[in-house]
């Protein structure tokens, strides 16, 4: 079994020596052969430099692919080579990038694509031949095609052209449906036909809109005539709907929909009316899909602009682009806003079946920013809104991300909820959570830090508004912890919550940070002022050596001046026996 395969593999190297051109030839060929030659042999260190001089030397990348083409068992090696050869993988990796690139500018070459246009004109052979080269072309062939039979001075090629505009197949698509915008009926009437004979589905919304907008009943008619052709049953549903059902589809990354796999980049094409010509924008591969789901959202709300599921998936995907990292398109423009901008301006209705997708789908980026959206601009009604039977703010609270959990819990706090509902308690979980710090190594400190004095600041506008809905009294361990921090912000706002809870231990909690000789001084004046707070409200709750603590500051000379007025203020608060004030008074009088 062992020979045999041997056998196979010399056979195949032999073939791959054999189809290479015999001889030392000159420059980019030379070093081509001698690459391949030494990998057949397995001399992989020779192979290497070659194929490093082949990449040094700035290859044509053309020629590089013709060469390519003209040895298809060497290209099979060079293929196999980036896949399992760890000494050549990069070399050989870098030598297909470069067939690529020839691959794509041969694809996209206007003066060539142009000369296979007029070749449709002239012999079968040839027509054969040109339909094969402008379909491997794909949609770059498109804006040409058209542009030629728009020219009245090339009608004599204008029924061969349209012979082959639905050859090009499923790739013509995107550009055919953008050039319906179109004033030239003749052309348009050919695109809609196009459309129709490619039978592509992704046209259906798009066909639809001309059937129910198009001025003239000609457009009208043929586009309902292309919709039969691709699926008849679709001719029920308005283009809003089939608009807003292909934007799903790019925005949940459908096959169906997918750009060519082989580039980083894909294309979005649009139509200018002042050139009456096609144009396309690249963009990177990472976020095609999601502008692409923005663009038919759009494209939904032209067909019907009281379609608000259309703009909860527009700002869903507007998010779901940004969370790539990569730069707004350029046919964004100067000035673009960012998803937060559009977000905040919708109402809660869209933002909330925006959240519902995110959650659906556990996008966190996404939810996070709906989410903070509707904490910017929504009240307690709308935050807790309901689509069917779900809540999707409520939904949040146990989402998987912790900083979604945070954001709702912030986003229904501050909005003061009047009512108890299911899950409820996760405010408080959470945003005791958030006050303690947990899951700073998750979230970065700096992040974790911002989120513990947000959750303390609603905890607070809770207890000031004596909220009955929520029980602040499951975060008194978590404040407590807070008066300990380091952050002179953070201790403060604990004492002016706890001040306000029904607790000797927060009382207790109070004193004991406002007596803290480690303390800032102003912590500690802040800490007497919430004392006072909890003193007027539960009157006294402290134990005996703090009270002296206390009195302590208080009757000493060198206490601060400000921090003997805090403390002063506070201890009066605590309606304390006047036999304290009594000895207070008499050490200070003159004998």
């Amino acid at each position: 079994m062992f020979e045999k395969r041997y056998v196979r593999v010399t056979i195949f190297l032999a073939g791959v020596l054999l189809a290479a051109p015999q001889g030392f030839c000159e420059g980019l060929e030379s070093d081509w052969n001698d690459f391949l030659h030494y990998t057949a042999i397995g001399r992989l260190d020779l192979a290497s430099g070659y194929g490093q001089k082949i990449i040094d030397g700035n290859a044509d990348p053309l020629e590089l692919l013709e060469l390519s083409e003209d040895n298809p068992n060497g290209y099979r090696i060079l293929l196999r080579l980036n896949d399992s050869s760890a000494e050549l993988r990069e070399v050989s990796g870098l030598i297909l990038d470069i067939i690529e690139e020839g691959r794509l500018m041969r694809r996209t070459d206007p003066k060539i694509i142009t000369q296979e246009i007029r070749r449709l004109s002239t012999t079968i052979r040839g027509r054969i031949a040109a339909e094969q080269r402008l379909k491997n072309a794909g949609e770059y062939a498109i804006p040409f095609m058209l542009s030629a039979l728009a020219d009245s001075d090339r009608s004599d090629e204008f029924s061969n052209i349209t012979g082959a505009l639905p050859k090009i197949g499923r790739t013509a698509v995107r550009p055919l449906v953008a050039a319906l915008q179109t004033d030239n009926i003749a052309v348009k009437a050919e695109v809609i036909r196009a459309l129709g004979e490619i039978g592509y589905p992704q046209s259906i919304g798009y066909l639809k809109f001309v059937v129910e907008n198009d001025e003239s009943e000609q457009m009208r008619g043929l586009a309902e005539q292309a919709i039969g052709k691709i699926d008849p049953a679709a001719a029920k549903l308005p283009a809003a709907e089939h608009l807003f059902s292909l934007g799903e589809s790019y925005y949940y990354h459908a096959e169906s929909v997918a750009p060519n796999a082989e580039y980083d980049f894909a294309n979005i094409w649009f139509w200018n009316a002042d050139e009456g010509e096609l144009v396309r924008e690249e963009v990177a591969q990472e976020y095609f899909n999601e502008l692409m789901a923005m663009r038919l959202s759009e494209w939904a709300l032209k067909a019907d602009k009281d379609l608000g599921k259309a703009i909860a998936l527009w700002i869903a995907a507007f998010y779901k682009a940004e969370a790539t990292g990569i730069a707004q398109p350029q046919y964004f423009g100067d000035g673009h806003a960012d998803a937060m901008t559009y977000a905040t301006t919708a109402g809660p209705e869209y933002l909330h079946q925006a959240l519902e997708r995110a959650l659906n789908e556990g996008n966190g980026y996404v939810a996070l920013g709906v989410v903070e959206a509707l904490a910017a601009n929504a009240g307690e009604k709308s935050l807790l809104y309901r689509i069917g039977t779900d809540q999707p703010l409520v939904e949040a609270l146990s989402f998987d991300d912790r900083k979604v959990r945070y954001s709702a819990a912030i986003a229904i706090g501050q909005a003061g909820p009047a009512s108890e509902f299911v899950g409820s308690e996760l405010i408080i979980e959470n945003l005791s959570a958030a006050v303690s710090g947990a899951g700073a190594d998750e979230l970065g400190a700096e992040l974790s830090d911002i989120y513990s004095i947000r959750a303390i600041e609603v905890l607070l506008k809770l207890a000031i508004g004596r909220n009955n809905t929520v029980d602040l009294s499951e975060s008194l361990e978590a404040v407590i912890n807070a008066t300990h921090s380091d952050r002179t912000e953070m201790q403060i706002l604990a004492g002016n919550v706890l001040a306000r809870l029904v607790s000797p231990d927060a009382q207790r909690a109070i004193a004991d940070m406002a007596i803290r000789e480690a303390n800032d001084i102003e912590v500690r004046k802040q800490a007497f002022a919430s004392l006072a707070v909890s003193a007027k409200m539960n009157a006294k709750l402290l134990t005996e050596e703090q009270v002296d603590a206390i009195y302590s500051l208080i009757s000493s000379d060198e206490t601060d001046v400000q921090l003997r007025t805090a403390a002063a203020s506070a201890y009066g608060a605590l309606n304390l026996p006047s036999e304290r004030v009594k000895d207070l008074i008499l050490t200070q009088a003159a004998s």
